[in-house]
């Protein structure tokens, strides 16, 4: 197979928003069965779950190293202007047009991005497609479009069924989707050759498009967190991610600070629950009515698992005011360029009304607008000012400042949060959930060792 001819700037664009990415936004990034990606020239179609928008695709660019990679991606982007449209193109991202979104008249539009799509698949090249068709907040593997298999047989039959198309199932995780310094997970399934498929397609392309589909399917709810339970779906989620779920990936002799561990736990937490309910559904529910019930009372409290586990001192509320106090000079040293790199992007997403979109404004506004505009306007005052030296460390503390300005406040918001907790502690509120939380546990112990 011949290897794609990667220009050098999209090499140099690439190792700086991976620099962004892996070491600036996320505290800690997996890449997980890469050596599953077949070698550079092959036929290939990653398919995934969608789980955090832009930042789904940015796993998968970053994870794979010797190749360019088209994404088929939501149409409407396409529409922010012809100087956007040549853009995105130009870096591989094709428009899927779909029927809630963009109307029934725009479908039509689908058949171009298909047959660009195709010959990519067969000049060799990797695309990567979300048959999902949207995204979402919650962990659960929704509907497949069949539109993939569609475009994997085709592209197929264009060669006359001579080539060999690999469909390579893809699994996104995250710690967190709106927060920074959080992290981040891209798993690889085991490539699926549709070649054996070839003739069952060429008699019945529908039974071979299901077949490939439940394939594809299969593994990929095999990687993923999948809470199929929609009911309970938010009981079911604080237990996993609240201390039971901490506690519960230790007992199982796995670290629940390390995602991929933790994603592991949570997936048996998810089952053993599942089994569970089906043996004893009203136990179960009372358990899911304490956890909807306990995580009202601790949001409306503005308690966390660390204000329960330990109520911090007065001393080292104090100690840690002094801290803060001491430090004030270099936080409002950092604000340029940390406020703009987080107000702009938090302004877009909010008017999207879409807490999935925090990742993607923060990544792309900052790589592509703030950080070069803030960074070229930083260089030249500080030049004039001072000198060349001078200009170009300032601008190469920008992320430094960024990842202390957000450090900074969370140490802030831990510091209300302690103060906060010694007020419930003497008016015996916090006892009070304490003990809700402990029976919480015992009765969720108690049916899962039943």
């Amino acid at each position: 197979m011949a290897k794609t001819n990667i220009p050098v700037l999209y090499r140099i664009f690439k190792a700086y928003v991976k620099f962004l990415v892996e070491k600036v936004y996320y505290r800690r990034v997996h890449y997980i069965n890469t050596g599953n990606v077949p070698s550079d020239g092959t036929p290939l179609l990653i398919v995934s779950d969608h789980q955090n928008s832009l930042n789904d695709a940015l796993g998968v660019l970053l994870s794979i190293s010797d190749r360019i990679v088209h994404f088929i991606v939501r149409a409407d982007v396409f529409a922010l202007g012809p100087f956007v449209d040549k853009f995105l193109r130009k870096i591989g991202l094709l428009p899927a047009f779909r029927l809630a979104w963009d109307g029934e008249s725009a479908l039509n539009n689908n058949a171009a991005t298909f047959r660009d799509s195709e010959k990519a698949l067969l000049d060799g090249n990797t695309v990567v497609i979300y048959p999902e068709a949207g995204h979402q907040t919650r962990h659960f593997l929704g509907t497949f479009s069949y539109g993939y298999t569609k475009m994997v047989f085709e592209a197929a039959e264009m060669g006359n069924f001579e080539k060999e198309i690999f469909i390579l199932p893809s699994c996104n995780h995250y710690s967190a989707y709106r927060y920074l310094r959080t992290d981040m997970l891209i798993e690889y399934g085991t490539p699926i050759s549709i070649k054996p498929f070839y003739e069952l397609y060429k008699m019945k392309p529908r039974t071979a498009q299901r077949h490939v589909n439940a394939l594809v399917r299969e593994q990929i709810k095999s990687m993923m967190l999948s809470v199929d339970d929609i009911d309970n779906y938010d009981a079911i989620d604080f237990i996993r991610q609240g201390r039971y779920g901490q506690e519960f990936a230790k007992r199982a002799g796995l670290d629940p600070d390390q995602l991929p561990q933790k994603l592991q736990s949570d997936r048996t937490l998810v089952a053993a629950l599942t089994s569970a309910k089906e043996s004893r559904p009203e136990a179960v529910a009372e358990v899911y009515a304490e956890a909807s019930d306990l995580k009202q009372e601790m949001e409306a409290e503005g308690l966390t698992d660390t204000e329960l586990d330990a109520t911090p001192s007065i001393i080292i509320l104090i100690v840690n005011a002094i801290v803060m106090a001491a430090l004030v000079p270099l936080a409002v040293f950092a604000v340029w360029p940390s406020i703009p790199a987080w107000i702009i992007p938090r302004h877009f997403w909010k008017k999207a009304e879409n807490e999935m979109f925090s990742g993607t404004f923060l990544i792309a506004l900052n790589a592509l607008l703030i950080f070069p505009v803030l960074g070229l306007i930083t260089f030249l005052i500080t030049w004039a000012k001072a000198s060349l030296l001078a200009a170009v460390i300032y601008v190469a503390l920008f992320p430094a400042l960024c990842l202390f300005e957000w450090a900074y406040y969370g140490w802030g918001l831990e510091l209300l949060r302690g103060v906060n907790a010694r007020r419930l502690d003497k008016s015996g509120k916090l006892a009070s959930v304490r003990a809700k939380r402990e029976k919480l546990y015992k009765d969720i112990d108690k049916i899962l060792n039943n």
